[in-house]
C-alpha cells in the first residue's frame, strides 16, 4: 500500500505545467538525460488509460422508450439509463456531471494519460449503462469513475463513493482493485472538497452495491462517486458554483492519479 501525501487543491494542475528548459550542471546529467526526467515529471501518468463516465445525458428526458430498455447489467437486466436528478431551482445532474468530468478530464490528459469520455456532449440520449462499461472494456483502461449527484430527501447531505460488490461471474476480478481506488477517490475528494461523507448512506463515505450494471459489466477497476445530495440547499450551492466544481474535478483528478501510481 502506498501511504498518502499530502496534496493540496491545486497540486494536480500544477504538476500539468511543462517543465521551463533544462539546462545541464557540471558533472550532473546530460541535457537530453534531464529533458528526458522533467518530461517524465511533467507527464506521470503517460501510459495510463482512464474513462471518465458522466453519469446521464441531457436529452434522456426526450426518450423514454430509448432509456427504459432493459440491457445486460450483471446477472439480470435493467433500463438504458435514467434522466438523474435535479436541485430545486433546476440544476441538472447531468449538466453537472458533464462539466465535471470535462474538466477532470482536461487536468488527467496534462498529465499525460489518455482519457476516454463515455459521452463527448450534453446534448444527446444514453449510451446504456452496459455500453458505458464496454467503452472502458474496450479500452483496457486502467481505471474508471463514474460520476453522478444523488436526489435523496433535503435534510440530508454528504458525498459517498460506491464500489462493486462480488457478483459470481462478473465483478470477481476487480472487487479488491475497486476498493483501492474507491479509497483514494474517497479520501481526496473529501480533503479537495471539504465535502461530509452521506449522513443517510454507507458508512464512513464508502457504499458496495452489487446492482449497478456500470459496476457489474465491468472488467477494470471501477467506481462511482455521488458527489453530494442535489436536494440538499447546501450541496446544491456547492454543484451550482463553478469555482467548486473545478476543486470537485481537481479533488478526483488527484484520487485518480494517486490511485494510479500505486
Amino acid at each position: 500500500m502506498v501511504a498518502w501525501r499530502a496534496v493540496s487543491v491545486g497540486a494536480v494542475a500544477a504538476s500539468a505545467v511543462a517543465a521551463a528548459v533544462v539546462l545541464p550542471v557540471e558533472g550532473g546529467p546530460s541535457r537530453p538525460q534531464a529533458q528526458a526526467v522533467a518530461a517524465a515529471t511533467a507527464r506521470p501518468l503517460a501510459g495510463k488509460v482512464i474513462v471518465i463516465d458522466p453519469g446521464h445525458n441531457g436529452r434522456n428526458y426526450k426518450h423514454p422508450k430509448v432509456i427504459n430498455r432493459k440491457v445486460p447489467a450483471g446477472p439480470f437486466k435493467k433500463a438504458c439509463d435514467t434522466t438523474g436528478t435535479a436541485t430545486d431551482s433546476g440544476y441538472a445532474e447531468h449538466a453537472y456531471t458533464f462539466d465535471v468530468a470535462t474538466r477532470m478530464a482536461r487536468l488527467l490528459r496534462a498529465q499525460g494519460a489518455t482519457v476516454h469520455l463515455t459521452r463527448p456532449n450534453d446534448t444527446g440520449v444514453g449510451p446504456c449503462v452496459n455500453q458505458r462499461a464496454a467503452l472502458a472494456n474496450k479500452v483496457r483502461a486502467h481505471a474508471a469513475i463514474s460520476i453522478h449527484a444523488d436526489g435523496a430527501p433535503g435534510k440530508r447531505r454528504g458525498f459517498h463513493v460506491i464500489l462493486p460488490g462480488y457478483v459470481k461471474g462478473y465483478t470477481g476480478p476487480i472487487v479488491t482493485p475497486s476498493k483501492w481506488l474507491g479509497y483514494d477517490i474517497r479520501y481526496a475528494f473529501r480533503k479537495g472538497t471539504g465535502q461530509p461523507y452521506a449522513n443517510y448512506i454507507g458508512r464512513d463515505g464508502l457504499d458496495v452495491r452489487t446492482d449497478l450494471g456500470g459496476l457489474n459489466m465491468s472488467k477494470v477497476p471501477k467506481v462511482f462517486i455521488e458527489c453530494g445530495n442535489m436536494r440538499n440547499a447546501t450541496d446544491a450551492a456547492r454543484m451550482r458554483s463553478a469555482a467548486w466544481r473545478q476543486r470537485a474535478a481537481v479533488s478526483l483528478a488527484t484520487g485518480m492519479a494517486h490511485y494510479l501510481k500505486r
